[in-house]
């Protein structure tokens, strides 16, 4: 009997789960990471990942900032909620998550990417136009005003 690739796969065709991420702005800046992993893996985006069984989004945030990022934020009310698909070459979905940013305060600290993220900066509006940078970050930044002209809007 001949069966599909996918049934031969050990991998998993799809992941959902929850997700929460901040926002977080200093002296003009965005703070972005270079994405080291799927799903969006080589684009800027807003740093953030999957909570722990038990976290809060606002502990879930925090943690992942200093993971991604090695800041310290404090992190506060949600500025955004989105569904993120991604579908294989057959159009099935790989993943589907919920995203939930919130508004972060910086607190302390240098940046040194880590985690999963490739790299780790405070980005200028001029600087985004020439940066591949995901959908959804670029939707909620200009929906904030930050962005005007951005790649991809």
């Amino acid at each position: 009997m001949f069966l599909p690739f996918y049934f031969l796969s050990w991998r998993p065709l799809w992941v959902s789960d929850r997700s929460s991420g901040a926002l977080v702005f200093k002296g003009g800046r965005v703070l972005l990471v270079k994405r080291g992993v799927e799903p969006s893996r080589g684009l800027w985006a807003i740093p953030g990942g999957m909570l722990n069984l038990g976290e809060t989004l606002q502990e879930g945030a925090e943690r992942e900032i200093r993971e991604e990022t090695g800041l310290t934020i404090k992190a506060g009310e949600p500025v955004y909620t989105f569904d993120f698909f991604e579908r294989d070459p057959l159009g099935r979905i790989r993943f589907h998550f919920v995203i939930i940013d919130l508004w972060g305060e910086y607190v302390s600290g240098e940046i040194l990417s880590g985690d999963d993220a490739l790299e780790a900066r405070w980005i200028s509006q001029e600087e985004l136009t020439a940066m591949p940078v995901s959908k959804n970050t670029l939707y909620l930044l200009k929906k904030l005003n930050f962005c005007f002209q951005a790649q991809g809007a």
